[in-house]
């Protein structure tokens, strides 16, 4: 039996709000050399790569687990620090958190 005057969220509505929120699956960034690498945005990522991610020892292997190997290198020959990829989650935390207080909590 449910409350009164509470809604019930559906899953797939959920996903697809938060989706366009945050402006996808997917987090895009520019190297200072002009690649553009992606990697999952940390709404949306999978239980493989969580466990890599989370797995990682130090900044050089989290880089690698965020980014991939092919994606690694050209970030790497770009001339960024492995640790600059913290920064750049912090960023997409911080953002992600504004969209989302932006966004109605109920349709």
């Amino acid at each position: 039996m449910g409350k009164p005057n509470r809604k019930r969220y559906r899953m797939s509505e959920v996903k697809a709000q938060m989706t366009e929120a945050v402006g996808g699956t997917e987090v895009e960034f520019e190297t200072d050399a002009g690649d553009i690498l992606t990697f999952p945005h940390p709404l949306f990522t999978d239980d493989e790569w969580d466990e890599k991610v989370d797995g990682a020892e130090n900044s050089k292997d989290k880089a690698i687990a965020i980014l991939g190997e092919e994606q690694y290198e050209k970030y790497a020959a770009a001339g960024h620090k492995d640790s600059d990829i913290g920064l750049l989650m912090i960023a997409v935390q911080q953002d992600m958190q504004g969209q989302i207080k932006k966004r109605p909590t109920r349709s």
